[in-house]
């Protein structure tokens, strides 16, 4: 139980003293860890959903009628498995929903690869069994169209269980670790294109297309792991810019096995996307090249046997191109639908498989997420930046573009979930100020109940005595740039507070958003209890802004998002209210790279900089996210160097802190430790720390209340 701190008696106040956050209550005893909807699926009905009760069963229940009480799916002492009880991460049922696999014991690889042990329940016969115990743990399980069958990869080959007779296929059989990877991706394109999965089930449940790794030329990076009396190394492959990628290959087998088959894309330098139509049969590789400018289509009947490509549609671009999440097969013609920046703000399209291309929604704001069509009513269901870019919008519009209608009312940031039919959506709601609230609404927007209001946070909350985030546009440099701030509950104009800047800043990620920010939100707050203004600039380089906003870094990072924090801070340095003197920033990753940058370029306007597993040159990451900005090395040698905080180390002047995990297998420790080369060479003094065997997240047990209170006692100290 929360215990409750009441203040002393006070003669001159009738009132109950407010607590003090701190960082323990922040990143130990997680006291405002926000609520979500556990085990929230819909079923293939769209008339009811399934939720985790507290026991860990699984409850039905029926959308239209609130009053009715869920019943049981699937009892929690049903889930065993030879005695021992079943704790499950997550499941899914199949297309019959006559049976439910459950993912179990999921264990990280890197940012969202993973392993797991999977587990089938049989709703018929209640009965549970291994997805295959010999060859477990496992990942990217998936069932087929008809439910029948699953896939999944293990050591990086790919099979197939029959769910009737229990048999399992081995599709494939050189995946090799470091060298030959199927049907999953390596690391680059895990981290870069956001893509584990790489394989897919035909409509017609016969045939699996999938890409094959072959890493052989890629270049081995090695990890000290410690612990023992000799550190253990890991070593993966990693592509740094301007190094050779992995090469992918597109290929179609049976699912009962057999022949592989090859197929011929032509010349390229990445498959970024692989995606099955849902009735169609037909598989679409989306295909780039090296500077992920030229982007192709290209769609492969499994009808045909000679498995055929045939490009159908081409995008390029001056810059780059970002990919879509995914896209959408309408069912009722040859056609699928995307987003595009082509007119210079990302929209909708309906692309047909001639290659003729149709605009859907225009405007200059942007398309967010794409959830999908109901094409019983030719209606599109998606989010944009309509009412501002820090604020997010659910809305409908028809196929052809007419009748665009908002169907979420609350300012802030809205998501939706929809369930199979498109009747009925979840509708995750936040702002800056206040925790997400999660609701059932039918597809027009009327609110059906509540499922999670996040009521006793919002309580908990009441008993601290917090200030608003407010939002603002400011004028730095000339360029016009969104903002927030947050400032001490009773602010006194006259005085002069300290300024801590959080900072990110990194090409296609915002910041300033009026949408709930967890614990850092709360970490601000504390900062603001002891009497800091913080603040919090979206530089150019970052989203929902149109194109030539967020592309204006292009092969230049660094460069122009640096000017617009330094002028950012220079305008609140202005302010009558802000010490000119205790300018400090903190940023991560990207974050961090600024925060390197400010102390050193902008070392006349920042006192202190805490920078968080920062990258100090481009040369030292990943050739996708890179050179998608930069080009490679060899092209553009000055871009990556002219904005490289190594090269302007005799700039500093002001505190500096620098930390990172030495297990970074995202932004190397290596980065860290050429910093410290450059600091040394310039003869300057700075602080670091490193955590031994941590990844970018730099977490487990009590590592983020050691850290943030590290960083907290630091800028204390220091500003």
């Amino acid at each position: 139980m929360k215990k409750i701190i009441f203040g002393t008696l006070l003669i001159l106040s009738n009132f109950v003293l407010a607590q003090d956050l701190s960082v323990e209550k922040i990143w130990k005893k997680y006291e405002f860890y926000a609520k979500g909807v556990e085990g929230f699926t819909g079923t293939a009905d769209g008339e009811h959903y399934l939720r985790l009760d507290d026991k860990g069963n699984i409850l039905k229940f029926p959308i239209s009628d609130s009053n009715q009480p869920g019943k049981i799916f699937i009892s929690k002492s049903e889930l065993l498995h030879k005695g021992k009880a079943i704790d499950f991460d997550d499941f899914e049922l199949n297309q019959d929903e006559t049976k439910a696999l459950f993912l179990v014991n999921r264990q990280s690889i890197y940012r969202r690869s993973f392993t797991a042990e999977y587990f089938l329940f049989d709703l018929k016969t209640r009965q549970v069994q291994a997805l295959d115990e010999k060859r477990s743990p496992q990942t990217l399980a998936s069932y087929s169209p008809d439910g029948k069958k699953v896939a999944f990869i293990f050591e990086n080959n790919l099979f197939v269980k029959d769910l009737a007779s229990g048999k399992v296929t081995q599709l494939t059989k050189d995946g090799k670790q470091n060298a030959i990877i199927n049907g999953t991706t390596d690391w680059v394109y895990e981290e870069e294109f956001s893509i584990t999965k790489a394989y897919d089930w035909s409509s017609d449940s016969k045939f699996i297309a999938f890409l094959r790794f072959d890493e052989s030329k890629v270049r081995e990076f090695t990890m000290s792991m410690y612990g023992e009396l000799y550190p253990k190394l890991y070593t993966f492959k990693y592509p740094k810019a301007g190094e050779d990628n992995s090469k992918v290959s597109a290929h179609i087998v049976a699912a009962t096995g057999g022949k592989i088959a090859n197929i011929n894309l032509g010349s390229y330098e990445y498959i970024p996307r692989i995606d099955c139509s849902t009735n169609q049969n037909v598989v679409i590789f989306q295909t780039m090249n090296r500077h992920q400018n030229n982007l192709k289509y290209q769609s492969v009947s499994f009808n045909d046997k000679s498995f055929k490509a045939n490009v159908f549609f081409t995008e390029e671009s001056k810059t780059y191109i970002d990919l879509d999440e995914y896209i959408i097969f309408l069912s009722k013609e040859n056609a699928l639908l995307r987003t595009s920046e082509k007119d210079g703000f990302k929209h909708l399209y309906k692309l047909n498989f001639d290659g003729k291309q149709t605009q859907i929604t225009k405007g200059n704001w942007e398309v967010i997420d794409f959830y999908g069509v109901d094409e019983s009513n030719n209606t599109l269901y998606f989010t944009s930046t309509e009412q501002g870019a820090i604020r997010k919008t659910v809305y409908k519009i028809n196929l052809d573009g007419s009748g665009k209608t908002p169907i979420s009312t609350l300012d802030g940031y809205n998501d939706a979930d929809f369930i199979a039919g498109y009747k009925y959506f979840v509708l995750n709601h936040s702002d800056a100020n206040t925790p997400p609230a999660y609701s059932l609404h039918k597809a027009n927007g009327e609110k059906i109940r509540d499922l999670e209001t996040n009521e006793s946070l919002k309580k908990r909350m009441s008993e601290y005595n917090l200030t608003k985030k407010e939002f603002l546009t400011i004028n730095a440099g000339g360029v016009d740039l969104n903002c927030w701030i947050m400032k001490p509950k009773n602010f006194d104009e006259k005085r002069r507070y300290p300024l801590y800047f959080h900072v990110y800043g990194g090409p296609g990620h915002n910041e300033v958003l009026d949408s709930w920010d967890g614990n850092d939100y709360f970490y601000h707050q504390l900062l603001v209890q002891n009497e800091y203004i913080v603040v919090c600039v979206d530089p150019r380089g970052t989203m929902y802004r149109g194109e030539a906003f967020k592309k204006s870094t292009y092969l230049q990072l660094g460069k122009l998002e640096i000017e617009d924090i330094i002028n950012t801070a220079k305008y609140f340095r202005s302010q009558s209210y802000v010490d000119e003197n205790r300018i400090g920033i903190m940023g991560w990753s990207y974050g961090g790279f600024m925060a390197s940058l400010a102390i050193t370029k902008g070392s006349d306007v920042f006192n202190m900089a805490i920078a968080v597993a920062p990258v100090t040159n481009w040369r030292f990451y990943d050739n996708i996210y890179t050179e998608r900005f930069m080009r490679t090395p060899q092209e553009n040698a000055e871009g990556y160097d002219r904005n490289s905080p190594n090269n302007y180390a005799d700039l500093l002047q002001g505190k500096y802190f620098l930390i990172h995990g030495s297990a970074d297998d995202n932004v190397h420790y290596q980065n860290a430790l050429e910093m410290v080369n450059a600091l040394v060479k310039a003869n300057k003094q700075f602080d670091m720390f490193i955590y031994p065997n941590r990844n970018h997240g730099i977490y487990g047990g009590n590592t983020r209340n050691q850290l943030f209170q590290m960083i907290f006692n630091y800028t204390v100290k220091n500003l």
